[in-house]
């Protein structure tokens, strides 16, 4: 299934709502409320899209409209790496993990992080 192209603003709506779906329009709006400057109809706007786009669906409840992600995050997520990732380093790990070790934009917890999840990879014997 293929995943529809989201916006970096539709993108945050779709973080707030993963996090606390089902969630109301107002809920989305009080949420963003707190992270951007956006007004409630750009909100609304996005929200539209979202649906438009069948990223999410909704139910009306009395006067509400209660949103729930279609798509899940990890599948999202999973599928924007592996574009990137095709993009900008032709599909090697190895080159784009070398830019990142070469360009010094890894944190040591980032490399504690990426330790851990090899040492479970490897220690799982999956391939």
């Amino acid at each position: 299934m293929s995943l529809p192209k989201i916006s970096e603003a539709e993108y945050e709506v779709m973080k707030v709502i993963w996090k606390h779906a089902p969630i109301s329009t107002n809920e989305v709006v009080g949420q963003l409320a707190d992270q951007c400057d956006w007004s409630p109809k750009t909100i609304h706007t996005l929200l539209k899209r979202l649906v438009d786009k069948k990223a999410l669906t909704y139910e009306k409840e009395g006067r509400v409209f209660v949103y729930t992600p279609v798509i899940k995050e990890d599948d999202y997520i999973s599928e924007q790496s592996a574009s990137f990732l095709s993009r900008y380093f032709d599909g090697d790990f190895g080159a784009m993990m070398m830019q990142f070790v070469e360009q010094g934009k890894l944190s040591e917890q980032d490399i504690a992080e990426l330790h851990m999840a090899l040492d479970k990879k490897q220690n799982s014997g999956e391939e």
